[in-house]
């Protein structure tokens, strides 16, 4: 929209209002007048921002939308065009309307003043939006405890008006080549849409290779509508149709059994709708971490049930990993920290939480009940079951500490690595083997169990000596507890993502265990986020 006429009118205006009131006697005196009402009217319609008052402040309140020369047209239109496309971007679409009008009943520098701290508003507004999300993570879920990289929003207005408006605008998205991914899968499914998705579903029950039957029709129709099968006029559940869905689960973190059974049908039948929701949701949490996350970092996701070491962008160890079940105060959270060390031969002090609710009642019963276990005063000094009376205390009262000393069967195993922080999540080992064959594995308290944690420690401690395996199992064969300090420290990233893309094309989708996708895509909806189908 072109304002140009529209300013220069209300500067004449103002210049014959201020002449008529014998305030000036000069065209000169007169554009000083103006510039003071410009000001002033700026500045009271920016004192409602902190960010605001003080971008303008610093720049003895010029402009950077509303004026006639050429840069701040070109600001106007840039900012509107990108208002107009932020859909494009699973972003919530902006109502422009009011401010469009006001731009168009501009009469007065006062009101010149109103739209250009409006117009700055908005670029704020979308500034933080495509830079970190339109929803607040603790908002949606309070496990979702994540610290958002929020931007200077002064700073960023500073920088806008020293820039190439359309240039500046369209690097405010996140740059990584996950979020540039997400975005063409969301074009290509808006197009599966429009065309009418990937048509009917499979009915339910079990189909496996040698079957011929209506069903496995309706499967075959499915994979071929779905890109993992070539087209084919076969009624069996043939080899061909078997690699298919063997692909297809393992694409979507299912036992890749070749069978297509309830698991797999409940995932099959799930459509461009459900899958697009599901990028949407991935595009927000992107922006949530548009950060620095390190040359080198720890990246685990609790849907994939993996935890990797990843530099440079690329994946150099990867393992298996067991997360919070889907229990009030077990679910893993969301979060970034660093680790510092890890713990060879480490003592398991029990948190409280699960001392007072598990074990106490255990003793309450039986005193001689979690014998692995000491009983530790506040002092640290190791107390005789015999003299407490565990049936007088109660959660609240219990004060006592319980440790389990290192050995084989200590429940975090024979090492674990520190990323201190405040909700006493860490990576271990584990006694536990067997869960990790599990299909879903969210079984622990929260903390992220690892498969294989000595080829983990051994890929950490190869950056800070040439024989990682020797340096680490000489401090294990001690027996002794022994802390390991980290010479480069290491981010770690405790992510949640249900669709994510392969560097080579194609996507990954998991289930969302914890039920929190579905409230942040509930959120967004009702930010007015929607679906869209293109090309129908």
């Amino acid at each position: 929209m072109v304002l140009v006429p529209i300013f220069r009118r209300a500067r004449l205006l103002v210049v014959a209002l201020i002449a008529s009131l014998g305030l000036i006697g000069a065209v000169q005196g007169a554009t000083a007048q103006q510039v003071t009402a410009l000001m002033q009217s700026i500045a009271e319609a920016a004192s409602g921002s902190k960010e605001l008052s003080a971008y303008y402040r610093a720049t003895g309140y010029k402009p950077v939308f509303a004026g006639t020369d050429g840069k701040t047209r070109s600001r106007r239109q840039a900012l509107l065009q990108a208002l107009e496309s932020a859909p494009d971007h699973g972003l919530a679409p902006y109502d422009t309307t009011l401010l469009k009008t006001n731009m168009r009943a501009v009469k007065s520098e006062r009101d010149l003043g109103r739209v250009e701290v409006a117009l700055s508003q908005m670029f704020l507004d979308y500034a933080r939006d495509m830079q970190t999300g339109q929803l607040v993570p603790s908002r949606v879920d309070r496990e979702i405890v994540r610290q958002v990289p929020y931007r200077d929003g002064a700073g960023l207005l500073g920088a806008f008006a020293k820039s190439s408006p359309r240039a500046f605008l369209k690097s405010l998205a996140p740059k990584s080549p996950e979020y540039t991914r997400l975005l063409k899968e969301k074009s290509n499914l808006e197009r599966v849409l429009g065309k009418g998705g990937w048509g009917p579903t499979v009915p339910g029950g079990k189909y496996e290779p040698g079957q011929s039957n209506n069903g496995v029709v309706a499967l075959r129709n499915r994979l071929i509508a779905m890109g993992y099968l070539k087209r084919t006029n076969s009624t069996s559940y043939d080899a061909n149709m078997q690699r298919a869905v063997q692909i297809f689960q393992l694409q979507h973190g299912l036992s890749h059994d070749g069978v297509a059974g309830p698991s797999t049908l409940d995932e099959l039948n799930k459509g461009p709708e459900q899958r697009l929701a599901s990028i949407h949701v991935a595009l927000e949490r992107e922006r949530w971490t548009n950060m620095e996350r390190g040359k080198r970092h720890i990246w685990v996701n609790i849907t994939d049930f993996t935890a990797q070491i990843i530099d440079n962008d690329r994946v150099t160890f990867e393992t298996r990993s067991v997360v919070g079940s889907n229990v009030s105060e077990q679910r893993s959270p969301e979060f970034s920290d660093v680790m510092e060390h890890m713990v060879i031969n480490p003592t398991w002090n029990v948190p409280r939480s699960i001392a007072v609710k598990e074990y106490l009642p255990l003793l309450q019963k039986n005193p001689n009940a979690a014998g692995h276990l000491r009983i530790v005063d506040n002092s640290g000094r190791t107390v005789s079951r015999a003299g407490i009376n565990f049936a007088s205390y109660s959660e609240r009262t219990f004060p006592f500490n319980l440790k389990q000393p290192p050995s084989d069967g200590n429940a975090l195993g024979l090492v674990k690595f520190m990323f201190p922080n405040k909700y006493n999540i860490y990576l271990h080992d584990t006694p536990s083997k067997s869960l990790f064959g599990r299909e879903v594995r969210a079984f622990s308290h929260g903390c992220i169990r690892l498969q294989q944690p000595f080829d983990f420690a051994y890929e950490l401690l190869s950056k800070q000596t040439g024989d990682p395996k020797g340096f680490f199992h000489a401090r294990l064969n001690t027996g002794v507890e022994t802390v390991v300090p980290l010479d480069v420290e290491v981010p770690v990233h405790i992510v949640y993502r249900t669709a994510m893309t392969v560097p080579k094309g194609g996507m990954e989708y998991r289930r969302d265990i914890y039920g929190r996708d579905a409230k942040i895509w509930r959120a967004l909806q009702a930010k007015g986020v929607q679906l869209r189908a293109v090309g129908g």
